[in-house]
Formats: structure tokens, C-alpha cells, sequence
């Protein structure tokens, strides 16, 4: 009679949060991660395209330094940012469940903001190693972002939207990308110089930490303006500890239950299989344009922020045509997990397979296959990005810490197994393999994603309330 009671409060909590209002407070919460990480990755990919003018004035303008590091040296700059992103996931998720997501992001951001406006004064007075160093430190300001995020979204998606606003937020990613790329070029050919791209990465940040202190929060129970109805309508649809019950101190973390289930043993395979992939190709398209295809570097800027831009648009389309399969049950849940993260990482493998075998001169279809094997990505989104709130909403933020922390030494690898491999970026024969590599390690990672991933919550979740349940039922046995 209570669950029934129970399950009645909550369909009239979600009908009067649907009719709160097209834009809630949970929507300004998922716009400002948006343009959180939308700022970040432009941060971050920011050097794949100013490094070509760094070490080729002529590309852009030559008024600014040039530096003579060679293809090993470029190779560790361009990795280096991940050394230190991989150090700050698991503890940033412990500290955003344990203390809040909002000042954890706040702080790292404007962190990351101000060092990335010091890149240009880095690279020239301490060279590649300097740069190296730079690089480190904001990895480690950028490692928290993930944890965090999928902690804050762990408390403000209802279940019903967390593909959606989960989708609408991790798109800023693309978005950051897109516009990176797309300007990189256009500024590196300005008056200003290859040093402007740093310039307008940085101040983007410190915008968005003065706009994120005045209205992040951690919870809907602490953001004061919050309408009753909305707040009522997320907590009854949001599984985790902080809405059940903010007054208990938090249960241990269960480690050994975390690392002994494979659903998320899986998971942790497919997210480094995706970093394999996706980082390759990130890092190295713009080498690749410029030096297999002969495309200039405001072509090459334009046409590598393509792909991310085509991700970017899937990302919606794959969205809606998700809510679609839940609203009319045509696809479980857990099959639709499966399904979307089988299109993003599948049919990807077959176009890498493809690009392998295209010529220099059949550059519209390298663009087209390049396109596509980064654009159907997003389809990912709807698969494992969402899956470890599935398994377990009260840890969102440590398992994608964990995850994130394995997927990113495949960041760190797969630049570098890239400059072992191609000796001279002119060679296609060289880039074939890189691009087999890459599709076999998709295949692998999805397949056992595809057996081995749930949706369901796991027990141990709630390992107190197991417990509890546990001991109760020993003393009704010895009763």
C-alpha cells in the first residue's frame, strides 16, 4: 500500500514538473555544465591547431616565434595534458559527493583559465618542456570536470530527462571543439597571432566562473530560488542519498563491490575503448589534413572542427529519437543502452576501416569518412556515458572519476603509440595502421559492453540499506 502510494506521489510530482515550464532551474544547472565544458575542451584541444603555426610561422602569421621541436617533442606536448587529468578523477568524484561539486568546479576552472592565458609566456621563455609542465597542471584542474558534472547531473536529471539533459549537456564538449577548431586558424592568421587563441580560451573561463559562482549549486535543496514544484518533482525522481536523507552521514564507498561487478568492470573497458578512438583522432586531424591531404591551416582548422560539429548535431537527433523508443517502449532501456552505444562505436570501426584505404587525392571522401566516424560518436551518449548513474546514482561522480582516470591513460597512450607509428605524417601508409588500430580497439570495447553492461541499479548503491536488510533478515532466521 506504501509503494503504491509511493509511486502515485511520484507520477503526480513528474506531471507537475512537466508543466512547471519549458526552462527550469535543472535546465540553467545543465546550460552553465554546457558551457562549462564547452569552455574546457576549447581549453584543451586549443593546442592540436596553434601548435601547427607554432612550428610553422608561414602557415599563419609570421610575425610570432616559431619554435624547432620535432615530431617526438610535439608528440609529449600534445599528451602531456592527460598525465595530469588521469591523477584528479577518482578523488575529485570522492570530493563532489562528499563536499559538492559547485566550488570544486569553480575553483579548477579559474585555475585552468588563468594558466592557459599563460601558455604563449610558457612555450617561449622554457620551450616544449615548459609547455609540458603547463599542460600537466591544467589536466590536473581539468580532471575534476567529468566526476563533478555527472555528480551534479546524478542530482538534478530526474530519470525520466537524464538522457536528454545528460545528451544537451556533454555536447558542449563538441561545441567547445567546434568553435576551437573553427577559429584556431582565423586567430592564428590575425594580427594577434598564433598567442590569441590562449588569450580567448582563457578569458572564455574566467566569464563563465563569475556566471557559475552567482548561479551553480550543488543540490535543488540549496538553490534558494527553486520552485517548490520543480524541487519536488526532481527529488522524487532522483535516487541518491543527498535527496533521501541529507542529514546521514554518507556510507563508506564499496570498493570491492564496485571493482568486482562486471557491468562495471565493462564499463570501464568501453569508456578507455571510446578515448582511444575518439583522442586519436582529436589530437592528430589536423596533421593528418595538413600533411596527407595538403590543406592549409585555416582549411585545416575549418574542415577538423567539422566531424565534432556533425557530433554535436547527432548528439540531438540521437537524443530525441531515444525519448521517442522510452516513451512508446519500443527498446528497453537496457537494449537502447546497448543499441546507441553499438551505432557510435561500430559504425565508426567500419569507417576507419575505410579511411585507411583512401588516397591523397580523394580528399573529400577522407573529410566524408573522418565526418562520420566522429560524428555517429554522440550515439554514444545514450550508451555508456549514462550508464554509470544507471548503475549507481549515489557514486556517479567516483565510478565516472574511475572510469574516466582508465579511459584517459588511453589519452596518453594512443598520441604517443601515433608518433611511433607514423615517421613521416606524409605517408598514408603510416596512418592506415593508426586507423586499424583504432577500429579494432572499438570492436573489442563494444562487444563486451554489449554482454556484460545493465541499466539496472546495483546493490551495492545503498550498501547501508543492504546491510540493514541483511541483518534483518539473520535476526528473523534466529527468531
Amino acid at each position: 500500500m506504501f509503494c503504491l502510494r509511493n509511486a502515485r506521489r511520484r507520477r503526480d510530482y513528474q506531471k507537475i514538473g512537466s508543466e512547471s515550464g519549458f526552462f527550469g532551474v535543472r535546465h540553467c544547472q545543465v546550460f552553465l555544465l554546457f558551457l562549462c565544458l564547452t569552455i574546457a575542451y576549447g581549453m584543451r584541444v586549443n593546442l592540436s591547431v596553434a601548435i601547427v603555426a607554432m612550428l610553422d610561422r608561414q602557415s599563419a602569421n609570421p610575425d610570432f616565434e616559431e619554435f624547432d621541436w620535432d615530431e617526438s617533442s610535439k608528440s609529449l606536448v600534445l599528451s602531456s595534458f592527460f598525465w595530469g587529468y588521469i591523477i584528479t578523477q577518482i578523488p575529485a568524484g570522492q570530493l563532489a559527493e562528499r563536499c559538492g561539486a559547485k566550488y570544486l568546479l569553480l575553483v579548477a576552472m579559474s585555475i585552468c583559465s588563468l594558466l592557459t592565458t599563460l601558455t604563449p609566456l610558457c612555450a617561449s621563455y622554457g620551450g616544449w618542456m615548459a609547455l609540458c609542465a603547463l599542460r600537466v597542471l591544467e589536466g590536473l584542474c581539468q580532471g575534476v570536470l567529468f566526476p563533478s558534472t555527472h555528480s551534479l547531473l546524478s542530482k538534478w536529471a530526474p530519470a525520466s530527462e537524464r538522457a536528454t539533459l545528460g545528451t544537451y549537456c556533454y555536447s558542449g564538449s563538441q561545441f567547445g571543439t567546434v568553435v576551437m577548431l573553427s577559429i584556431s586558424g582565423i586567430l592564428a592568421s590575425s594580427a594577434m597571432g598564433w598567442p590569441s587563441i590562449f588569450y580567448f580560451s582563457g578569458v572564455a573561463g574566467g566569464v563563465w566562473a563569475i556566471f557559475w559562482f552567482i548561479f551553480g549549486s550543488n543540490s535543488p535543496s540549496e538553490y534558494r530560488n527553486i520552485s517548490a514544484e520543480e524541487r519536488a518533482f526532481i527529488e522524487s525522481a532522483v535516487e541518491t542519498a543527498s535527496t533521501t536523507d541529507e542529514t546521514k552521514k554518507r556510507p563508506p564507498t564499496p570498493w570491492l563491490a564496485m571493482f568486482t561487478s562486471l557491468p562495471f568492470i565493462s564499463l570501464i573497458i568501453v569508456h578507455s575503448a571510446h578515448n582511444w578512438g575518439f583522442w586519436t583522432l582529436l589530437t592528430k586531424i589536423p596533421a593528418y589534413m595538413a600533411s596527407v591531404l595538403g590543406l592549409d591551416i585555416k582549411s585545416n582548422a575549418l574542415l577538423s572542427a567539422l566531424p565534432y560539429f556533425a557530433m554535436m548535431m547527432m548528439s540531438y537527433f540521437f537524443s530525441y529519437l531515444s525519448s521517442v523508443l522510452v516513451k512508446t517502449n519500443w527498446v528497453p532501456l537496457q537494449y537502447s543502452r546497448k543499441l546507441f552505444n553499438s551505432i557510435g562505436h561500430w559504425i565508426p570501426m567500419i569507417a576507419l576501416v575505410a579511411l585507411g584505404y583512401v588516397t591523397s587525392e580523394q580528399k573529400n571522401l577522407a573529410i566524408g569518412l573522418l565526418t562520420l566516424a566522429v560524428g555517429i560518436n554522440a550515439a554514444t551518449y545514450l550508451g555508456f556515458q549514462c550508464n554509470h548513474i544507471d548503475l549507481a546514482p549515489n557514486y556517479a561522480g567516483t565510478l565516472m572519476g574511475i572510469t574516466n582516470c582508465c579511459a584517459n591513460i588511453m589519452s596518453i597512450i594512443a598520441p604517443l603509440v601515433v608518433g611511433v607509428i607514423v615517421k613521416e605524417e606524409s605517408n598514408s601508409d603510416q596512418w592506415r595502421i593508426v586507423f586499424f588500430i583504432s577500429a579494432g580497439v572499438y570492436f573489442v570495447g563494444n562487444l563486451l559492453f554489449v554482454i556484460f553492461s545493465k541499466t539496472n541499479v546495483q546493490h551495492w548503491n545503498e550498501p547501508a540499506k543492504r546491510n540493514d536488510e541483511r541483518n534483518g533478515s539473520t535476526a528473523a532466521a534466529v527468531a
